[in-house]
């Protein structure tokens, strides 16, 4: 670990490794297989490409898309990192001469398509070489239950066995439920694997879901979003092609940067948009979710998804584009009622649906109708994802539109006993637009035929049937009514049904402001629009770091480079803020390792440099131990989450890594105040003043800790002041 911390600084410019990076290193170089879950932009790549340096032999990565494997080559490279890849438009010599660099150690890594393993050569080549380890990325393509399955994953287990001595096998994906976690092990044949799943939250993306009935109306929201966002950079996904063109117009005669992305257009047109949109020469992609997977630009300050995706996998795994260094960015999801239908007809209607036995294609549907009910719901956005991919966050996150637009909140006491009564009267036996239609009085034949026009609840409502539906998600939300999880869901009373029936209850829903489209823009949407354009990055001075960036736009030029493949926007920040004046304090930077400070160094410098003496900006005082900090303890027991979040308000200012809830209660182990198997408070814990609460979640029962004033003071202590 030594040796890999020395690496960590030498090629990637950063002190230590983030949460989970060092452990899963160290169980590699332990020679264990390892399945990895983390977010995009958590640093998956570096817990492979560091061991692959220090162990004996190559590494073969296996990745789905030619462009990603550029993108990780060319960004290694530009580390000082030896590494390649094959590819089906590579000739014969270029393959034969990639594979005589491996064979002498030349090379440490290697990216290629699971369609080589298919191939006689490489296989007799794998067979008689020394790789130390196998790397599957998105391993979830390997899954029928994952969002993205690729059926030409499924060589992959037959090829580990054609190797004699069989290496290490690991496998990273940013999105899979537990069940393709578990299709992940057993595809695989894992041998006992070092298993992390480092949470899924990410904290610097605000999620933002707005219903627009009309394309008009999304035209609205998506033209007055972006006037606020003129120099930023950003991917805007639609579910057609039709979509992506329209869009694409639209945009371009509002004289917008922007350029588009489908299978329509040819080889050639979308590499050239590619390219254009990833050295930063056009600021917005228009595109299906054909682009996106191979993309590794990190300064994306938001994704909007035009239409609504297919499931949360995608949703999470595309709106994650956004943000990858770290700083504030938005997802803004406009939804309608028809992009559900358009959806249903492509996933019933895909090439890949031939491949899928019946459950696969039934479980593509109710993904489906899970990401619909994730539009609709008035819970918390992004405690909603986290509770689908297994998480129980502890409170709301106050940094998504549901939690921060203003709600007006009405009485809906009548309307939820008159739903709920229909529900018992229709024996819980149909779905939620039956129950809508016999509350309304509809005279269809299917609901003739089964007589429920003489129920007592038949015609009582006078609601607009879109009201009616906003009603019974938020009774779903708060557990008065259940959807069952099959491909023709049917509505059934919820754990908490009987409180809404009794004499004195009250029941209030909030109702979210939406854009008045017959006059202007709502005002308060607007406001939370445009308090959300922020990138979060802390300038010394903005001139400072715009000059830093087009001196960066043009080394990326003349080394024909993506920009932030020579500095992320977060290691220019940081320049802005420690203000370097010599190569030694360069190397302090965060993501500047030591060949980058070679090639770079001096002309950064030199625009630092200049700045500050034109300027006559005064030194960074850069003694951390000097840096004011206030710390705002809580009277009221708060989670591990809210103290860590305290913590890393003030890391942040002195330029230093966060921390995360999962390190703060590694340390809390380590000292005694946890025990190891299930985090419950030891008696030093509970003396230190770490509370258990019990909670549910539907029929399941769970514990959270909670920190008092001592027990914050301490972990505050412990990260600060030592």
């Amino acid at each position: 670990m030594t040796k890999a911390l020395e690496i960590l600084k030498k090629y990637y410019g950063y002190e230590s490794f983030r949460s989970f990076q060092g452990e899963i290193i160290d169980n590699i170089l332990q020679g264990r297989d390892v399945v990895a879950v983390m977010p995009t932009g958590a640093g998956k790549s570096i817990c492979f490409q560091i061991p692959s340096l220090i162990m004996e032999g190559f590494t073969i990565v296996i990745s789905p898309l030619i462009s990603l494997m550029s993108d990780q080559v060319s960004s290694l490279l530009q580390m000082g990192i030896s590494s390649t890849f094959i590819n089906s438009t590579m000739d014969e010599q270029d393959i034969w001469l990639t594979l005589s660099s491996l064979k002498i150690s030349a090379l440490k890594l290697i990216y290629i398509a699971p369609e080589r393993l298919n191939n006689y050569d490489f296989v007799r080549f794998a067979k008689n070489t020394k790789i130390s380890m196998i790397v599957i990325d998105e391993a979830h393509c390997i899954s029928q239950w994952g969002n993205d399955f690729r059926p030409s994953y499924n060589r992959i287990p037959e090829f580990l066995k054609k190797i004699e001595t069989r290496p290490i096998v690991t496998a990273f994906t940013a999105t899979a439920t537990k069940v393709v976690r578990e299709d992940i092990v057993n595809k695989l044949e894992l041998v006992e694997p070092f298993t992390v799943v480092s949470g899924f939250d990410r904290p610097n993306l605000f999620f933002d879901i707005h219903k627009a009935s009309k394309i008009s109306e999304k035209d609205k929201i998506l033209l007055y979003f972006l006037k606020t966002r003129k120099n930023e950079s950003g991917i805007i996904y639609c579910s057609t092609r039709k979509y992506v063109d329209t869009v694409y117009e639209k945009l371009k005669q509002e004289r917008y940067s922007v350029n588009r992305y489908h299978a329509g257009l040819s080889d050639k047109e979308r590499k050239k948009n590619q390219e254009s949109f990833i050295y930063d020469n056009t600021k917005i992609m228009v595109a299906t979710n054909a682009f996106g997977m191979g993309i590794d630009k990190s300064n994306v300050s938001f994704v909007v998804h035009y239409n609504m995706p297919s499931n949360i996998e995608s949703y999470y795994q595309e709106a994650g584009r956004a943000g990858r260094d770290g700083t504030n960015s938005t997802c803004l999801m406009l939804y309608s009622a028809a992009d559900f239908i358009t959806q249903k007809w492509i996933v019933t209607n895909t090439s890949d649906i031939d491949i899928l036995d019946e459950e696969g294609q039934f479980l593509k549907l109710k993904k489906l109708s899970e990401i619909e009910q994730m539009c609709r719901t008035t819970k918390c956005i992004r405690s909603y994802i986290l509770e689908y991919f297994g998480e129980h966050p502890e409170k709301e996150c106050g940094n998504c539109s549901n939690c921060t637009d203003k709600k007006d909140k009405i009485d809906i006491t009548t309307d939820a006993q008159m739903i709920i009564s229909c529900v018992i009267r229709m024996n819980q036996r149909f779905g939620i637009n039956m129950v809508i239609d016999v509350l309304r009085g509809a005279k269809i034949r299917r609901l003739l035929d089964f007589h429920l026009d003489s129920l007592s609840t038949y015609g009582i409502s006078t609601r607009s049937k879109e009201f009616l539906l906003q009603t019974i998600d938020f009774l779903i939300d708060k557990d008065y009514l259940v959807k069952t999880k099959e491909e023709y869901p049917i509505l059934k009373i919820g754990r908490e049904y009987k409180n809404v029936l009794l004499k004195d209850f009250k029941l209030y829903m909030p109702v979210k402001v939406r854009f008045d489209f017959n006059t202007d823009i709502d005002k308060d949407s607007v406001k939370n629009i445009e308090s959300k354009n922020n990138k979060g990055i802390n300038f010394v001075n903005k001139n400072l770091f715009e000059n830093l960036r087009e001196l960066r736009l043009k080394i990326s030029k003349e080394e024909k480079v993506p920009p932030f493949m020579v500095f992320a926007d977060s290691s220019l920040a940081d320049m802005c803020l420690k203000l370097p004046k010599n190569k030694n304090e360069f190397l302090k930077v965060s993501g500047v390792g030591q060949v980058k400070s070679e090639k770079y160094s001096d002309k950064f410098l030199d625009v630092i440099n200049n700045f500050v003496n034109t300027n006559d900006i005064e030194e960074v005082d850069k003694d951390e131990n000097k840096v004011d900090y206030k710390i705002e303890i809580s009277q009221e027991p708060v989670s591990i989450s809210h103290v860590t979040s305290v913590i890393n308000t003030y890391l942040m200012q002195i330029g230093k890594q966060k921390i995360s809830a999962i390190i703060a209660n590694k340390m809390l182990i380590a000292n005694g105040f946890l025990t190891p198997e299930d985090k419950s408070p030891t008696e030093k814990g509970i003396e230190l003043g770490i509370l258990t609460e019990k909670r549910e979640r539907g029929e399941e029962t769970y514990f959270v800790n909670l920190y008092t004033d001592k027990a914050q003071e301490y972990v505050i202590d412990y990260y600060i002041k030592d």
